[in-house]
């Protein structure tokens, strides 16, 4: 979809939408409810609209003007109205009129501003969230209708400084294509997305944007000793691999900032094979490592004045006669071993290696892992927050802070050497999930963090919020590229230089 600034309006007969706070009208909407002869007011006075965040108010065929509709969108209270509300209006903008039939929307932004946001800013962050709302998967759908298919190809939006605006929606919108990487590709089911092909597809995204991406193959993770990934993969036909992606964007002698994400292609839960039902969306187990994809596409596609790493292991977990058993015991790259109890809790075991490679390798300022790791943060915090997991209170903070601005939000849970005893195994250094069910999500961190040393790591469970089941503000019902805003936050904010 085509996001275009404007100084006036371009096309008379588009859909025209207005914006209201909470029973206040802007300037803009002020002056179109003159045009339609009130018709604005009167409306307001005969529903229950109240101009909350997203909230839409549609008039067909309107006297006065020649537009197909006005549309009035609530932007809430003015003085919490942020770039985050923004955004979700113009997410709310495009699911109000995608499926309407009309092709085209303008968008007057005039007198549509509060203290932490100005008009200019509001003009290209709403472009921003209409964009996002925008994303959907047809690929694979043959005999669509033309009336299932969304019209909405273009919104103008029209603002007094359309210059400024798009300058400002063009960093915007490199973000926005690195939500859309990490959407389809937790989107692509595994039968086309599988470790190697996944492999390449991260390479021929991201190399013309000057990133470097090496493919650590099969023979060259087991030679250096991942056990615990290797064993992981090792009952797929599919070969298990490493990706690791640099961008040099900083000082030369900058220290990097470090993105690990896990990889599962496919979790049958190998020997210890899941329910068959809804296994199907297990294809998704590999959305933390398409979010650390997605951040770094996004800081290469604006040439963000950093260096950063991304490592990604990439598995495929079946069951077969050369599966993993439970009971198995594998040496990790660290050289700490590992007895297998479940194999099913295979993603600490992926983490566990590329933790420590890119800790040892690249020596990064600080490391944050995404993982989809535990059923037990679903039941926990559902699926409005991630669970966050720190050795370092300070990163935490900003952690914090950037999922607050941008929606992603994060709930921080414990980390105490009270638990380590749950994952003491008899045999081995330590087992891979503890014998009951209780803190099912705080030992797979407190397992994490035998990985990572001194260096300052978060760890974000993300298995409740990497896909959703119904549309919301920035994404439709599916993949929601979880991680991909709230990390590339964290870097602009504190990191970039």
């Amino acid at each position: 979809m085509d996001i275009i600034f404007a100084a006036a309006p371009t096309k008379d007969t588009q859909p025209h939408v207005v914006f209201t706070f909470e029973r206040d009208l802007t300037e803009g909407a002020k002056d179109m409810d003159g045009r339609v002869g009130g018709a604005l007011t009167r409306a307001l006075e005969a529903s229950r609209f109240k101009g909350k965040v997203g909230e839409v108010l549609d008039l067909r065929a309107p006297t006065g003007i020649n537009a197909t509709r006005l549309v009035l969108v609530g932007l809430g209270k003015q003085d919490k109205f942020n770039a985050l509300a923004a955004a979700k209006v113009g997410g709310a903008i495009y699911g109000a009129l995608a499926m309407s039939g009309e092709t085209g929307v303008q968008v007057i932004v005039g007198g549509a501003h509060a203290d932490k946001v100005d008009e200019t800013a509001f003009a290209a962050t709403l472009g921003q969230g209409a964009l996002l709302r925008s994303w959907r998967c047809d690929r694979f759908k043959t005999k669509q209708k033309e009336d299932e298919k969304p019209a909405l190809k273009e919104v103008t939006v029209i603002t007094s400084d359309a210059t400024k605006a798009k300058e400002q929606f063009t960093p915007l919108e490199a973000l926005a294509k690195g939500v859309f990487f990490t959407r389809e590709v937790v989107t692509l089911p595994p039968n086309i997305l599988y470790p190697l092909s996944y492999a390449q597809r991260i390479k021929e995204e991201l190399t013309p944007l000057g990133v470097e991406v090496e493919i650590l193959e099969l023979a060259t993770i087991t030679k250096m000793g991942m056990g615990a990934l290797v064993g992981v993969g090792q009952g797929s036909v599919q070969d298990s691999c490493v990706v690791v992606m640099q961008w040099k964007g900083g000082a030369k002698d900058a220290t990097p900032v470090a993105f690990i994400g896990k990889g599962v292609t496919f979790d049958t839960g190998g020997i210890s094979i899941k329910p068959a039902s809804n296994m199907d969306e297990m294809k998704y187990d590999m959305a933390g490592s398409a979010a650390v994809v997605g951040v770094i596409r996004a800081l290469a596609g604006r040439k963000a004045k950093v260096n950063a790493v991304g490592v990604v292991g990439l598995v495929e977990n079946m069951p077969s006669g050369s599966a993993q058993r439970p009971g198995d015991i594998v040496t990790t790259l660290s050289g700490q071993t590992v007895e297998i109890l479940n194999t099913d809790a295979e993603g600490r075991l992926v983490l566990a290696d590329v933790l420590w490679y890119a800790k040892e390798r690249f020596k990064p300022q600080f490391m944050v892992n995404l993982a989809t790791l535990t059923g037990a943060i679903v039941v926990a915090l559902g699926d409005q927050f991630a669970g966050l997991f720190s050795n370092n209170d300070a990163l935490c903070d900003k952690l914090v802070s950037a999922g607050k601005e941008t929606g992603e939000k994060l709930w921080r849970l414990p980390l105490d050497e009270a638990y380590d005893k749950d994952i003491d195994s008899p045999i081995a250094d330590m087992q891979n999930i503890s014998n009951g069910r209780k803190a099912g999500s705080i030992t797979a961190a407190q397992f994490l963090q035998r990985f990572v040393g001194e260096t300052p790591w978060a760890h974000l469970d993300i298995a409740g919020t990497a896909w959703a089941y119904k549309d919301e503000s920035l994404h439709a019902k599916g993949a929601t590229g979880y991680g991909v805003r709230l990390l590339e936050n964290l870097v602009r904010t504190h990191y970039e230089g």
